[in-house]
């Protein structure tokens, strides 16, 4: 199947590791120019080589924090500056934050909401008169499964998580007439930094692959998902391939999720 990225300019924040670096690849490998933003220069400096190195494309790395909103601006402004244009955002800078509600202190709520909801709003907003001038644009939210159906002690990441999908929804309603699609990736465990420092420090006698699978996951499919299955997902979402796609949020949770 041709996904018709070729030559397409995508921004991705939180592009320096996990699903972030794995979608700048796959992107790329597709024909993608690509542009990442994160917080840590030095990790943005080893994923634009691995980019390159695996395969050729163009890639430019924005040092910028999603949580203000000038480092938002600024990386759109980066990004159309270096390419010329600028035809997918992938709103993926996030990191996993969650405790009961009597621990989750107001610097935690704020930091979170600010990263996770305000960072997609500021970056949306800063690309939409270019992603308005690609005729046709596509925005992926990423999220997670609990954000459907948040359970105890997930805050604040699922209130966050949350309002993300809302955002998306009515993004999509908004945006339509513009031709850009907006749609939402929920994740649920997939294999990162966290829960591989989880599964070296909790059974450092288990292989990756006997530490995927334990019972206590409780995943459907039996085991802990790839960051390559999530990548695989957004690829589609913002490709061609999803022309009449919009509006929507499709799990990659190997079945764990309670709601559709």
């Amino acid at each position: 199947m041709n996904l018709g990225l070729t030559g397409k300019v995508t921004l991705i924040t939180g592009g320096s590791k996990g699903i972030g670096l794995v979608t700048a690849i796959t992107l790329a490998s597709e024909g993608a120019h690509i542009a990442i933003c994160a917080r840590n220069e030095d990790d943005l400096r080893g994923a634009a080589a691995r980019i390159v190195e695996k395969t050729g494309a163009k890639v430019h790395y924005i040092q910028a924090d999603v949580s203000s909103e000038k480092d938002c601006q600024r990386a759109v402004a980066e990004t159309v500056e270096r390419f010329g244009r600028l035809d997918i955002l992938i709103n993926n800078a996030g990191t996993f934050a969650a405790g009961p509600f009597e621990h989750a202190t107001h610097e935690a709520w704020t930091q979170d909401l600010d990263l996770k909801l305000f960072g997609a709003i500021h970056c949306s907003k800063a690309a939409l008169p270019y992603l308005k001038e690609s005729g046709r644009g596509a925005i992926v939210n990423m999220s997670t499964s609990s954000a459907k159906t948040p359970g105890a002690s997930t805050l604040p990441t699922s209130v966050s998580r949350a309002a993300g999908l809302a955002l998306t929804k009515a993004m999509s309603q908004d945006l339509a007439a513009s031709h850009i699609r907006v749609n939402a990736v929920c994740v649920g465990l997939i294999q990162s930094d966290q829960i591989e420092r989880s599964w070296k420090n909790q059974h450092p006698e288990l292989t990756w692959e006997q530490f995927s699978q334990l019972p206590h996951h409780q995943i459907p499919l039996g085991r802990v998902g790839y960051t390559q299955e999530a990548a695989n997902v957004i690829a589609f979402l913002v490709s061609d391939a999803a022309s009449y796609v919009t509006g929507t949020s499709v799990n990659v949770d190997g079945g764990k999720g309670a709601t559709l």
